[in-house]
């Protein structure tokens, strides 16, 4: 197995563009290769860029005719078929669209295809990480699934056993749906409750089916949590699954939009946080996946204050060469962002905060919103998996 992590990346990637309007600006995605360029980070990994995902593999989730509708809207924007989720407010039409949606989708499986074959341990691909994506449908942002293509290339190749974690604010509902009664694949989320965020899934109670029964796990979070109560739910939950479970790779998904910052939903967790977790997921790949971890990105909607930072701290970990919280941040990319955006960058690598949490095993309040749904979680999905709650 190489040393050196992998990180897929191909400009052409900025072309999934919603519009001035819409609140996934490409310039997130720039930006965030702009700091990795800046800290050297692309000296510490190999930069790939991968095709574009063919039919042939986009059909291992989507069904032909919605792939056709994306090809014909993509075509003709006025085309757009709204029963396809393509055209609306969330998921406008644009030129281009299946394209730099394919390209991108090429990008996680050829991550993925690359862990499983060798020939590296972590590879990256931060512009992925769409995971509303339905196999008939388009859906909050995302036209291709590429982390539920990735997961279906991986037991394409013969994988048994493939974990999926997000900790995007948003529930990572397509993929759950994706493998919803597959014993191969264990999906676990940690959102936003449902009952404050789109996609108003992932309660505790969704499980799997059939031979899938206790194969998704969901964990939602009251609005407002913070660095303790999301770091806390994270290692109550995550770490003993993965123990049972045993994946032969662990396939990550790092939305930025659980960010206090963040316009788009309620959570209150910063960006040290966020680092402590990607550590973790590292971590974990290490001692239950023989190290074969693939990593993606996701939501995050404040563009230039935290999306960079994240995702560079990411890349950073995956790397071996961590990104030093205090860190200045190199005038040159302060400068890009304020040629590229009229804003100004922040400074440092951090926002100032030293996560920590209290562990599960210490105990719990029943009066405490953030551990009712952890033991909501335990109690719905544990005993499943013939584990205690």
């Amino acid at each position: 197995m190489s040393g050196r992590a992998q990180l897929m990346w191909d400009d052409a990637v900025t072309g999934y563009d919603f519009g001035d309007s819409h609140p996934m600006d490409p310039v997130r995605l720039t930006l965030t290769m702009g700091l990795v360029r800046a800290f050297g980070l692309d000296r510490a990994v190999d930069v790939v860029a991968a095709k574009a995902a063919g039919d042939s593999t986009l059909r291992l989730v989507h069904r032909s005719d919605y792939v056709a509708a994306v090809r014909a809207a993509s075509a003709d924007p006025r085309a757009a078929d709204q029963n396809y989720g393509i055209g609306t407010t969330d998921d406008p039409a644009f030129a281009g669209m299946h394209e730099v949606s394919a390209l991108i989708a090429g990008q996680s499986v050829a991550a993925a295809e690359a862990v499983w074959r060798g020939e590296t341990g972590h590879a990256v691909n931060f512009s992925g990480g769409l995971h509303h994506a339905m196999p008939g449908g388009a859906a909050g942002f995302c036209i291709y699934n590429d982390p539920a293509l990735a997961i279906a290339r991986l037991l394409e190749l013969g994988a048994e056993r493939v974990a999926y974690v997000d900790v995007d604010v948003h529930h990572g509902d397509g993929v759950q749906a994706a493998f919803w009664e597959d014993p191969r694949v264990l999906t676990i989320s940690l959102h936003e409750h449902p009952r404050t965020l789109f996609p108003q899934t992932g309660w505790p109670e969704e499980t799997g089916a059939g031979a899938g029964e206790g194969g998704a796990v969901n964990v939602a979070l009251p609005a407002g949590t913070g660095d303790a109560g999301w770091l806390r739910a994270f290692h109550a939950v995550v770490p003993e699954l993965l123990a049972d479970f045993r994946p032969q790779v662990l396939v990550t998904q790092h939305g930025a939009d659980t960010h206090f910052e963040d316009p788009l939903a309620h959570l209150a967790v910063s960006l040290d946080a966020q680092r402590a977790v990607m550590a973790a997921c590292h971590d974990l790949a290490h001692e239950y996946a023989d190290g074969r971890w693939v990593a993606l990105g996701g939501g995050g909607y404040a563009v230039v204050d935290v999306v960079p930072r994240s995702w560079t701290h990411l890349v950073g970990i995956a790397a071996h060469a961590p990104v030093d919280p205090e860190s200045v941040i190199p005038s040159s990319w302060r400068d890009e962002v304020y040629a590229r955006t009229r804003q100004l960058g922040p400074a440092r690598m951090t926002d100032g905060r030293t996560p920590s949490w209290k562990a599960w095993e210490d105990g719990y309040d029943p009066a405490d919103r953030l551990d009712q749904a952890v033991l909501a979680t335990r109690r719905a999905a544990f005993p499943l998996r013939g584990l205690l709650t």
